[in-house]
């Protein structure tokens, strides 16, 4: 245990280390979060430059009848998620919380087969749950945004992102958001999404959720999105200040 403990000490120097450097010996330092400008400017005494990301390419798009038939979900309520297959992601979290309630359908789209993390969550809850559908990997954008566009609630479970581009899609698409609670969510979100950290808050928030606060999320997410995140912005902040 004490060795694992100082090879875990060991490994956040030399990344505090070369992060150091990096910031030391760049002309410009360009960041994707407030909360990460915030740091450097605290950590450091720099000012970067806050350059976050665009969704403004994500559309939605109805589901055709041939995805119906391969993905039947479609053709009624389900709330989703997408991510990684890795514990930073906060999958099991999700999927312990809807196994708890069978009356909503919770989608996951992830690389299941790369970690043996993203295996194990297969294996226990692949057709173990009438009301939980895992799907491997969707690459096709017209397949992802017809299934994105389509779902009831996004639920962003990224904890360790500045600024997610899929959560910024999600935002541009309109989406009702629930995130992970972490500060740079709630930076990208400013503060007008729901957020969960642990199983127990999630379900409050799933079993309290109305038509009215479907609305007043989906609103929220969409104004920021179109205020903030579009490409002509991001390339906008490039242009001014690099050469």
């Amino acid at each position: 245990v004490r060795g694992t403990k100082i090879t875990a000490a060991l490994e956040i120097y030399v990344k505090k280390f070369f992060e150091w450097i990096c910031v030391k010996s760049s002309d410009i330092i360009i960041v994707d979060n407030q909360v990460l400008f915030d740091y450097v400017k605290k950590k450091y005494n720099v000012v970067s430059i806050l350059a976050e990301y665009g969704g403004d390419h994500a559309i939605k798009i109805p589901a055709s009848l041939n995805l119906i038939e391969k993905y039947p979900f479609l053709n009624g309520d389900f709330d989703l998620t997408i991510s990684r297959a890795q514990e930073d992601m906060n999958i099991h979290l999700v999927l312990e919380t809807y196994k708890d309630i069978p009356e909503r359908t919770l989608v996951v789209v992830s690389n299941w087969d790369t970690s043996k993390y993203g295996i194990n969550l297969k294996e226990k809850y692949l057709n173990n749950y009438s009301n939980i559908v895992l799907l491997d990997a969707i690459y096709d954008l017209q397949v992802l945004n017809a299934i994105r566009g389509n779902c009831c609630i996004y639920l962003h479970t990224h904890s360790l992102c500045g600024t997610a581009p899929s959560l910024v899609e999600a935002m541009f698409m309109k989406l009702p958001v629930i995130c992970f609670d972490v500060s740079t969510n709630r930076a990208t979100t400013e503060e007008k999404a729901d957020y969960f950290k642990d199983v127990n808050s999630l379900k409050n928030i799933l079993r309290g959720l109305t038509s009215e606060k479907i609305w007043i999320l989906s609103e929220n997410m969409s104004e920021i999105a179109h205020r903030r995140y579009t490409w002509k912005k991001v390339v906008s902040v490039y242009k001014n200040y690099i050469n």
